[in-house]
């Protein structure tokens, strides 16, 4: 009769999934151990904290999408955002009861950096992670490869131990299931984009702004996530219908036919930093343009996009989510400056050229704000086409006050900032405390 009663409450004892799979817990990205400290158990230096690999590998596998897709950390949105951000990427939140190393894996898309950091506790903590913050940087393949091991020699040891059905099973089949299924990892890839972790978000929202890349494109509409995601309003993602209105009412008339082209070299991005693509790109423009190091007027900028001047210097017309080139039918495309300056238009306008020169390939090119390996490349042309660094380094020479750096920028017609942030993605000048510059680093 006991048995035949349906439980309200219960208290059981899970399986032993955890000592089964407790081990020293190292962390190694390009030779360089990320998880040394010291070991109050065992009063000496250790390579790692002893934990439950089983947790750090359910940590990966249910992340898995967002470790790969996500790009790095929203800014100034307060202090809920970061924490969601935080949760996916950085393994002192996985909690369980184990002092995890403060390591961060941020993706752009194409590359990942690997950011520790030393304890701050000096007392009180069985194990405190020493030496100084340091970051490396491999190829996202890489890292899918790393955790795909890391979770099958867990899932050895537990299989060993005759368990299962465990949680960590679970995650891991439906992940394989997902990866392998074309469709669903592209659904899977725009959540992580957006920000959301597998179904968090309505599936008719995510679905609506894949239907939007029949029009826009795929990649593109993966960088409107990014965008979404980066300012904070994922569920609110701008759509294929507002850009194109925004286009008509606030946009300028453009020609693809008379734009700048460039036979450039195919570069595999995964190996390489995308301030090297983007910036390379800039240079090469120059000298087939016969740029020299002379500033651009808004008219020699404008012919290299395909518009007119007017682009630039009609302020008044702007578009209130970001900047973008869209086509329209045959080479009649429109672009739309958000920038309420001339400063920032010029920018933004030579953001566009790059990004066209090195993925053009589909209707919408978006300048947005997010770290996006696309995005990163965008800037370093738009920096170094607008204002090469060898010209402003010899402007400049010793006297790198915020004196010179204005005047540079004035007469490259680029914002301070600008010329302040070539001057620290190039080491010309420090900054304390340093952050991760994230468009430089890789």
């Amino acid at each position: 009769m006991r048995d035949e009663v349906q439980e309200s409450v219960a208290f059981r004892l899970s399986q032993a999934e955890e000592p089964t799979a407790l081990g020293q817990l190292e962390i190694v990205v390009n030779g360089r151990l990320m998880t040394e400290g010291y070991d109050e158990y065992a009063q000496g230096y250790a390579v790692g904290p002893r934990v439950s690999g089983y947790h750090f590998a359910e940590w990966l596998v249910w992340n898995w999408w967002r470790l790969r897709w996500e790009p790095g950390p929203p800014e100034n949105l307060g202090p809920a955002i970061p924490r969601r951000w935080d949760e996916a990427h950085r393994t002192a939140t996985i909690g369980e009861g184990y002092v995890w190393p403060n390591v961060v894996i941020s993706s752009d898309g194409f590359r990942c950096a690997v950011v520790a950091e030393p304890s701050q506790e000096v007392t009180e903590v069985p194990y405190r992670y020493l030496g100084a913050a340091r970051m490396e940087v491999v190829a996202a393949g890489d890292l899918e490869v790393a955790i795909d091991r890391f979770a099958r020699q867990i899932l050895d040891r537990i299989d060993g131990a005759e368990l299962r059905a465990t949680n960590l099973h679970r995650l891991w089949d439906d992940l394989s299931t997902e990866r392998n299924d074309p469709e669903v990892a592209r659904f899977r890839r725009l959540e992580a984009r957006l920000g959301f972790d597998p179904d968090e978000i309505d599936e008719r929202t995510v679905a609506s702004h894949l239907d939007d890349a029949k029009d826009l494109g795929d990649h593109a509409v993966e960088e409107l996530a990014a965008h979404a995601a980066h300012l904070g309003t994922g569920m609110n993602m701008v759509s294929a219908s507002e850009l194109r209105q925004v286009a008509m009412r606030c946009g300028f008339d453009a020609n693809t036919n008379d734009a700048v082209r460039l036979s450039l070299e195919k570069q595999d991005w995964a190996e390489c930093p995308a301030w090297q693509i983007g910036e390379g790109a800039a240079r090469a423009v120059r000298v087939q343009e016969s740029l020299g190091f002379e500033p651009i007027s808004n008219s020699r900028l404008a012919d290299l996009a395909g518009t007119t001047a007017n682009a630039i210097e009609n302020i008044s017309e702007r578009s209130d989510r970001l900047s973008f080139f869209i086509a329209e039918d045959g080479h009649r495309s429109r672009v739309a400056l958000r920038p309420k300056w001339e400063t920032g238009r010029r920018f933004d306008l030579a953001r566009l050229i790059g990004d066209r020169l090195l993925d053009g390939a589909e209707p919408l090119s978006p300048a947005t704000q997010s770290h996006s390996y696309r995005q990163k490349a965008q800037r370093a042309f738009a920096a170094e086409l607008l204002s090469p660094y060898e010209a402003v380094a010899d402007m400049l020479g010793t006297d790198t006050s915020e004196e010179r750096q204005a005047e540079a920028a004035e007469h490259f017609q680029v914002s301070p900032l600008a010329i302040w942030t070539m001057l620290v993605n190039k080491g010309h000048v420090s900054q304390e405390p340093a952050p991760l510059v994230y468009d430089r680093l890789y």
